[in-house]
């Protein structure tokens, strides 16, 4: 069983939580997921099976998408519902003062992430670091915010529908929009619509997969390892270039056009199967394979 399941992931569930009801359940030991979503959130969760677990870094490099409940008038030490409460004053915005300060939060920019976070300092989570009392230095990461858009404004909750990078922690938007408008605030509630190309509308629950496991309908629901790279380019290759791929040597390929620096490749072989990833090297003018699958299913197709 190798492919990918659009998980929907319930609250009060860690990511790692998920992970280990589906290697129970479809008995893979080589089970993981994509992009870690804190146990108050729900949504999207893409679980990876077997070689699938080798492109699992590549499942949300076309951005994700989250609906946002943020409530203002409060600060928490974790900018969720979750922390302890450090600061409190009266909401006295409009629906107009949001809108006006939404537009400075798009873009390519540099966000600090909170201090309870699973970013990892020398090894261990800065959650962990946080919660024993340790001071940390939060340095700023880069993100891009593509689009915000008001769906609600309830005083004091506001509910945003957001399109980002992946890397971007929608808790610390809420903490900064807080800041930005004067009350303060903390993430309510998050439900993450999209991670990649996997959306809530076609995501499964748990119990939802268990039923498909237990009456065979699993493969309508797992997808290929390939289908978090369709928008990359790709390459067929033949039976020489091929083995040359499965031995990690480098291969030369006709090019139909300019090739981007580290730019990469999907390889197929000549009857269709996902062989793995190659990278450009342009110092050398070679391709170098970067991702190699060992064994390739055939029964995830879609």
């Amino acid at each position: 069983m190798d492919g990918i399941f659009n998980i929907n992931k319930a609250a009060g569930m860690t990511s790692h939580d998920v992970v280990a009801r589906v290697r129970r359940l479809t008995k893979q030991k080589h089970t993981g997921h994509a992009g870690t979503l804190d146990p108050t959130a729900t949504g999207v969760l893409p679980i990876c099976l077997g070689q699938a677990t080798r492109v699992a870094e590549y499942l949300s490099e076309s951005g994700k998408a989250y609906q946002a409940t943020i409530r203002f008038g409060v600060e928490t030490d974790t900018y969720d519902a979750e922390g302890s409460v450090t600061r409190e004053a009266p909401v006295n915005i409009s629906a107009d003062d949001i809108r006006a300060a939404l537009p400075s939060f798009l873009g390519p920019q540099m966000q600090t992430p909170p201090r309870y976070s699973a970013i990892k300092r020398n090894g261990q989570p800065l959650y962990k670091l946080a919660r024993a009392g340790q001071e940390i230095a939060l340095e700023p990461r880069p993100i891009t915010i593509y689009a915000l858009t008001l769906l609600s404004w309830e005083p004091p909750d506001l509910t945003l529908s957001v399109e980002c990078s992946k890397g971007t922690y929608i808790r610390s938007l809420a903490f900064d929009l807080g800041r930005a408008l004067g009350p303060g605030a903390y993430l309510a509630a998050l439900i993450r619509t999209r991670s990649g190309p996997f959306t809530l509308a076609q995501s499964l629950t748990l119990d939802a997969l268990e039923t498909a496991l237990a009456d065979g309908s699993w493969e309508d629901h797992l997808y290929a390892a390939d289908e978090a790279l369709l928008e990359r380019r790709a390459a067929i290759l033949g039976e020489r270039n091929e083995w040359r791929l499965r031995n990690g040597l480098a291969l030369q390929l006709p090019q139909a056009q300019a090739i981007a620096a580290d730019e990469l490749l999907r390889a197929y072989s000549l009857d269709g199967r996902f062989l793995g990833i190659l990278r450009w090297e342009a110092a050398r003018a070679h391709w170098q394979p970067h991702k190699v699958l060992v064994q390739v299913a055939n029964n995830a197709q879609r």
